[in-house]
């Protein structure tokens, strides 16, 4: 569960901006837009926030943030070695902050315990890294570190409260590497639940086009996985009575013949092992008579929202954190709320999964939909830095207050300025 991300210095990103999950005091959709972690000192959290903005306002590097944080912590230690430069791209719009670290951090909830992790970093060099965990409610220190530039070291408060090989785990930890990534190389059972929350609970996508059918189709060969597949399309109203799926081997008949004798024989012994899956999705006529249609015969539409399926459904099974750039990306409208109310609704989301993701979708930019702490925008000031900002500061009315109609007429900002071309010189 995710509570709040704070990012500083990334990209189109100058000053510390913070998204937060937190479920303020107002009352309207509780029941079903958020939920109660039950962890001791937490508050309610949200099970979803929408993005809104204008193109290049940096809503895609809010998401790339979030993603580069990930993935440093997942491949620091393993991916990424001595000498190798970190993913991280600072503000470069202003001299200061473009020698400044970029900084991340989280705050989120994984095995029933509440974590606040992050660190700063520069190309070359992790600056500052800290964890922090709240077992009990109160906090504990678990680890810090600081990097002395003129030592060329880092000096290491590791507390009481984290146990096994620490001197092991300080030692082995390299400059452009990062302790908590280090220490679960080396087998650190304590810290696994903050790694874990990385690798296994957050999801991230730049944009929803990417993702193809064959996560989803592998889903299809065990119940009742299949079972709720086919359930999430026909609710979705595609006509699809049921889904065929077919494991094949690798053949050779994939290989043309004109290809050259020695590229063949490295993609033969690169793919002899691997199996390519068949997808034909079955239609009932009127006449309650079954038709078989090729994957690839069906609709752009149903072929994008059957790729949907799988990763929805796994999110919302296992109560992981979806993160989706463009959501409304080639969807009808309609179809974008019934992916949203999917996480907003308890029989569907039992595992108290989250959805955060940007879109210029504005048709559910409604109170039907949406709590009012769960709308942020995405602008740029007069530096051409981003600022993240809620719909709350803007007290909209509960209930009465068209979000719709307010934002596309800029009361809230975050809206392009389009410049009449026939007047232009």
């Amino acid at each position: 569960m995710l509570v709040e991300f704070t990012v500083k210095n990334f990209r189109s990103i100058k000053s510390e901006q913070t998204l937060s999950l937190a479920k303020s005091r107002s009352k309207e959709l509780a029941d079903s837009n958020s939920f109660d972690p039950k962890v001791p000192s937490s508050v309610p959290l949200l099970r979803s926030s929408a993005i809104y903005g204008p193109n290049a306002a940096g809503k895609s590097n809010l998401i790339k943030a979030l993603k580069t944080m990930r993935s440093i912590v997942l491949e620091s230690a393993t991916k990424i070695q001595q000498g190798d430069e970190l993913p991280v791209t600072p503000f470069l719009f202003d001299e200061n902050s473009s020698n400044d670290a970029t900084e991340f951090e989280v705050i989120f909830i994984n095995d029933g315990v509440r974590y606040q992790y992050g660190f700063a970093a520069i190309k070359e060099v992790i600056m500052e890294e800290w964890l922090l965990a709240y077992p009990k409610g109160r906090a504990q220190k678990w680890f810090s570190r600081v990097y002395n530039q003129e030592e060329k070291l880092s000096s290491f408060e590791i507390g009481n409260f984290l146990t096994g090989q620490k001197t092991t785990w300080q030692n082995a930890t390299r400059s452009n590497s990062l302790f908590l990534s280090t220490a679960i190389q080396l087998n650190s059972e304590q810290l696994k639940p903050v790694y874990n929350w990385f690798k296994q609970k957050l999801k991230i996508t730049d944009n929803a086009r990417g993702w193809t059918p064959s996560f989803t189709a592998s889903l299809c060969n065990e119940e009742p996985t299949r079972k709720r597949i086919i359930d999430f399309l026909k609710t979705a109203d595609l006509n699809i009575h049921d889904i065929n799926v077919k494991k094949e081997k690798f053949y050779l008949k994939y290989i043309p013949d004109e290809m050259p004798v020695e590229m063949k024989e490295k993609i033969i012994n690169n793919l002899k092992d691997s199996f390519s899956l068949e997808i034909k999705t079955i239609h009932k006529t009127t006449n309650d008579k079954l038709v078989e249609l090729e994957f690839d015969e069906e609709s752009d539409g149903t072929q994008k929202l059957f790729s949907f399926a799988g990763p929805w459904i796994d999110t919302l099974e296992n109560g992981c954190i979806l993160v989706i750039d463009e959501l409304h990306d080639n969807l009808h409208p309609k179809l974008v709320k019934y992916l949203i109310e999917l996480f907003h609704n308890s029989k569907t989301n039992p595992n108290n999964a989250q959805l955060i993701f940007t879109t210029h979708e504005t048709s559910i930019l409604n109170q039907d939909v949406f709590r009012r702490d769960q709308v942020w925008f995405c602008d740029k000031d007069d530096e051409q830095a981003t600022k993240l900002y809620p719909l709350t500061d803007f007290s909209p009315r509960k209930e009465r207050e068209n979000l719709e109609s307010g934002y596309l007429s800029g009361r809230y900002g975050a809206i392009p300025f389009v410049n009449d071309i026939t007047t232009r010189k």
